[in-house]
């Protein structure tokens, strides 16, 4: 490393013509500077520069040695201006893991944002399955619920609220067979749940309503008559009149105002699920990871039910 300081600084020397304004321009002494280019020279055992009280010149071995000291001198300012442009201006590849539920709201939070930087490219790898950020090459991935600990960075984007949705024509038949009395969360455990399934685990989940009004509590054990690892396959199976299921409250909304789903209990609050944007490092994000963490927030908190503040509670998760 000390060589490859003495080359810079022989390159600053031709370049500014003196030691003294090579000194300046380093912010070194100019007795340091003239030391880093005698050793240069004892250590390759020529001479580089013939030196007078005025001014110095290049020997015809300096000559050659300067073209590479002020390439390698080009090279190491280059790296930096990458460096900073990285740090500054997003650009290159931005890897982006998301799960297949959320993987549709990718191109709505940042379609604007890749439109402005046409420098900028995006691979989005989507599963449902957890990875290994750093031997995937990620650069940022959404994430929900509780996270495992690890070395890895995450900041709260926001949470998204459980909604008590069914088909319809599913509710309304229900209506029909028991009476509205129904809809009230002591009296769910028994109806037709649709829920993930939970490798390692008992099928039966417990889940917590509270009244939003009179914070009345009531707690159920459900037991999904269908299960699925997928979100998004649960919604669908509900859509199809299948049962009832809490839904991601962001993830419904275009259901629930084509009539494709129904909101039941909607004065009860059925704990919400935190979104989390994961980084493989905890300092000096390149921009094209904090602006797209950024433009992530910003959608976020424009979608029906999401929420910034934390709740202490929240339902079964997914990954």
């Amino acid at each position: 490393m000390d060589d490859f300081k003495r080359m810079a600084v022989f390159a600053a020397v031709v370049q500014h013509g003196s030691m003294s304004a090579a000194a300046r321009a380093l912010g070194m002494s100019p007795s340091a500077v003239s030391q880093q280019v005698r050793q240069l020279e004892r250590e390759g055992g020529v001479t580089l520069l013939h030196r007078s009280t005025r001014q110095i010149a290049l020997t015809d071995t300096g000559e050659r040695y300067y073209q590479q000291c002020a390439a390698m001198a080009q090279a190491a300012a280059q790296a930096r201006a990458e460096l900073a442009a990285a740090r500054d201006e997003p650009g290159g590849e931005l890897r982006l893991s998301a799960t297949v539920g959320f993987a549709r709201h990718i191109a709505p939070a940042l379609g604007d944002w890749l439109a402005r930087h046409p420098a900028l490219r995006l691979h989005l790898a989507v599963d449902d399955a957890p990875i290994d950020l750093i031997q995937s090459r990620i650069d940022l991935a959404i994430r929900f619920g509780r996270l495992a600990d690890s070395g890895w960075a995450a900041k709260r984007l926001g949470a998204m609220q459980w909604w008590l949705c069914a088909a319809p024509a599913w509710a309304h038949a229900q209506d029909q067979a028991q009476g509205i009395a129904w809809r009230h969360p002591a009296r769910l455990a028994g109806m037709r749940w649709l829920g993930l399934a939970r490798e390692g685990h008992g099928q039966a989940v417990r889940a917590l309503a509270r009244h939003r009004a009179s914070a009345e509590a009531c707690s159920m054990d459900i037991e999904p008559h269908v299960a699925s690892n997928n979100q998004l396959s649960i919604q669908q199976m509900c859509e199809a009149g299948l049962g009832l299921a809490l839904l991601g409250s962001m993830d419904v909304a275009d259901a629930l105002a084509q009539g494709r789903l129904e909101r039941l209990l909607p004065d009860w609050d059925f704990g919400e699920l935190g979104i989390w944007a994961v980084t493989p490092q905890r300092k000096a994000q390149p921009a094209k990871v904090r602006q797209a963490v950024d433009a992530l927030q910003l959608y976020l908190a424009r979608l029906p039910g999401v929420i910034g503040a934390p709740m202490a509670k929240s339902p079964p998760e997914r990954a």
